[in-house]
């Protein structure tokens, strides 16, 4: 799946990824993987449904999706470099891969954000209706002494 709009190529080829990038963004702008080796940035591409967002050849954007392609899927690791925002890439980005044909048909989409609510809101995204059911393992700073 590739689209160009306005001068920006959104892509799933994973051959257009630029892990240095990622990886830069991630582990210096972001807030929740901050310190994160290049190396598990390298592996979380690797098995997981990534999409790009590319100005020139220069990755400008990214998110990617941990899904079995069935029943559920998380969407994780949502940037766009911050002199490219304000332009609708999100939504735009958001919109094409809750298309893509890997994401058809499950029954559980989820996400975490600390502020993008209104962004995730547009595309049907809404508080989980029974949160005491859900539970998890988060481990604050994990790449802090890596």
């Amino acid at each position: 799946m590739e689209i160009e709009d306005h001068g920006f190529i959104f892509s799933d080829d994973k051959n257009k990824i630029d892990p240095i990038a990622i990886h830069h963004y991630l582990s210096t702008q972001s807030y929740w993987a901050e310190n994160i080796p290049l190396e598990i940035v390298e592996r979380s591409i690797e098995n997981s449904l990534c999409f790009g967002i590319y100005k020139d050849t220069k990755q400008v954007g990214f998110a990617r999706w941990i899904t079995d392609k069935a029943t559920f899927a998380y969407l994780a690791d949502v940037y766009v470099e911050e002199i490219y925002r304000g332009q609708g890439l999100s939504k735009k980005l958001m919109s094409l891969m809750l298309f893509h044909k890997d994401l058809q048909g499950l029954r559980r989409y989820m996400l975490a954000t600390q502020d993008a609510h209104g962004l995730y809101a547009q595309f049907g995204f809404k508080p989980i209706e029974h949160p005491d059911r859900l539970m998890g393992i988060a481990i604050k700073n994990p790449y802090k002494d890596l």
